[in-house]
């Protein structure tokens, strides 16, 4: 691959890593800032729901810090030991970020609770109401601001930071109604508003949490990404086709994968290498994926036979509604062979079952043959 597509790549990560610390610290400085008027507010006041806001603020500080350091760690060059590079740090960080959600949200539950079975009075004045309002409008710019950088920088510990920063306007909208409701009727819901919040705080932790242990686990493809990938590659001159997109995540900026292309039977072997140096280009150059292999499917239906054979084993197929795709079909005349590829989904409740009743129907229309079939999974649209 052309070195300078490859400069291009690495001043892009560059210049995301310097997007994530530049709004990591901003987030830092604002949540500092906060969590020390809003200290001061909850203990003059005596408001838990306010001192449990300004707790929430140090932690959401503590998440930009963390996020800052896993994108550095994140950015480290490949070396022996992590040849794909130290991206999934990434995915590291937002679980940790996600801890320290429910960390926050378990604790202020059980102080919540404490003032609920020993109630206490607070005291608000007109400057406590003023702070917490200022409070609401710069957590909801902030997180706004967050959120849309991370989706832009494709960084999940951004997107959560920005999230949580969303909901603590939330939280802080509510402690201001409660406040207000105390000053005007007199009625204490602050402990109650705690308990609340705290419970709001869980259920966000346990969200964050899910999401990115499913990316660590490793998720279906993108299918807007799989799609024009697809449409790329068969876009090049000989290729007849596109299947087993496999795509590979070792960090936000760095996917690896493999792909099967069929092509004319007449092809050499120097042209084939040379189909799939352009495949590599192309699908690097305009969408930053490393296609690790081209794999070949020989396209071989040129007699009236195998013409025949084809259409019958595609709608044997296809007649199963589980079957999403069958593909890479080939009729070896001197053995008697017949291969093809069946991408059966995940709805099946027994897709080799599906599948030998498939290769069953084959066999019996041409009981002289072979049949090989092989089951590709689901993975990508």
């Amino acid at each position: 691959m052309s070195e300078n597509i490859v400069e291009t790549n690495e001043s892009k990560s560059a210049s995301r890593q310097k997007t994530i610390v530049r709004t990591s610290i901003l987030g830092i400085a604002a949540n500092i800032l906060l969590a020390g008027f809003k200290a001061a507010v909850g203990l003059i006041s005596n408001s838990i729901s306010v001192t449990l806001d300004a707790v929430n603020n140090l932690s959401d500080a503590l998440s930009s810090v963390i996020t800052i350091a896993g994108t550095k760690l994140a950015n480290k060059k490949p070396d022996k030991k992590h040849p794909f590079g130290h991206g999934r740090i990434e995915y590291l960080t937002a679980t940790l970020i996600s801890i320290i959600v429910l960390y926050a949200g378990i604790t202020s539950l059980v102080e919540s609770i404490k003032k609920i079975i020993t109630p206490v009075q607070p005291d608000y004045s007109t400057w406590s109401l003023i702070i917490i309002g200022v409070a609401v409008v710069v957590k909801i710019f902030l997180g706004l601001y967050v959120k849309k950088t991370g989706k832009a920088v494709n960084s999940d510990s951004l997107i959560a930071s920005g999230t949580d920063a969303l909901m603590d306007a939330i939280i802080s909208t509510t402690t201001l109604v409660a406040a207000l409701i105390f000053v005007f009727f007199k009625v204490g819901l602050e402990a109650y508003l705690g308990a609340a919040i705290s419970i709001y705080i869980i259920r966000s932790g346990f969200v964050i949490l899910k999401n990115t242990l499913s990316q660590i686990l490793g998720e279906r493809a993108d299918k807007e990404l799989t799609t024009k990938i697809k449409k790329k590659i068969n876009s090049i001159e000989g290729v007849n086709g596109t299947y087993d997109l496999v795509l590979n995540n070792y960090g936000p900026e760095k996917t690896l994968g493999s792909v099967h292309v069929e092509v004319n039977a007449d092809m050499t072997v120097q042209e084939i290498d040379q189909l799939q140096k352009e495949i590599q280009y192309e699908i690097y150059s305009e969408f930053g994926v490393i296609i690790t292999a081209v794999g070949i499917y020989c396209a071989s239906e040129r007699d009236e036979l195998s013409r025949e054979m084809k259409k019958f084993v595609y709608q044997t197929a296809l007649s199963y509604p589980n079957v999403k795709e069958v593909h890479g079909f080939y009729y070896n005349k001197e053995k008697k062979h017949i291969r093809f590829d069946v991408v059966i989904g995940f709805e099946s409740k027994d897709r080799i079952k599906e599948l030998g009743e498939i290769a069953g129907k084959v066999k019996e229309k041409y009981p002289d043959c072979e049949v090989l079939p092989v089951l590709d999974d689901d993975i990508s649209d």
